[in-house]
């Protein structure tokens, strides 16, 4: 096997941010790819591309993958750029792009970057009704965001961010995904 690349490192994170369990890995010389399971039993491809730009090519090799084993999403991480036709194809087949700046660690162990997760519709209802607003109206955050990133949210999901706090002992605070 060798060194792990940075981007399985950050494969490795991100499945565990998003309670992916690994059921099969298959490694060639340029890419690494993990099947996994979701919290719900889903499987879902994670795929290191090491070396290369990802194009379409790899989209349409993706979401046949993801067709063959009834994958209902896919993550692609690689050191090389997306191409732009490649960032239209995989927004088409629930395909993830992750950036290459994406930290290969877990940032959530850092004492400055608190607990991010995605609320519930069921809770998002609630909190919508308590305050009488639309969830535009909730703070924004980037979906770009390194923290959003991690959790797996997308634009329209609500977030709660829970902070320590030295005075309230722990303060939550709700943000809105844009894209």
């Amino acid at each position: 096997m060798g060194i792990e690349s940075i981007e399985e490192k950050k494969a490795k994170v991100l499945m565990e941010l998003r309670n992916y369990k690994p059921v099969k890995r298959e490694e060639t010389k340029d890419e690494i790819k993990y099947i996994a399971e979701d919290k719900d039993g889903n499987k879902v491809i994670v795929l290191c591309i090491i070396g290369k730009a990802v194009g379409i090519k790899h989209i349409r090799q993706i979401a046949k993958d993801m067709e063959e084993i009834g994958a209902v999403r896919a993550l692609v991480i690689s050191d090389g750029r997306y191409t732009r036709s490649a960032k239209a194809g995989a927004k088409k087949h629930n395909i993830e792009l992750i950036p290459k700046w994406f930290p290969p660690f877990n940032i959530f162990e850092h004492e400055l970057v608190p607990k991010h997760e995605i609320l519930p519709p069921e809770e998002v209802k609630k909190l919508l009704e308590k305050y009488k607003i639309k969830p535009y109206q909730l703070p924004w955050i980037r979906a770009s965001d390194p923290a959003v990133i991690a959790i797996g949210a997308k634009p329209g999901d609500v977030i709660k961010i829970t902070r320590k706090s030295p005075t309230a002992g722990e303060a939550v605070v709700y943000r809105y995904v844009v894209g």
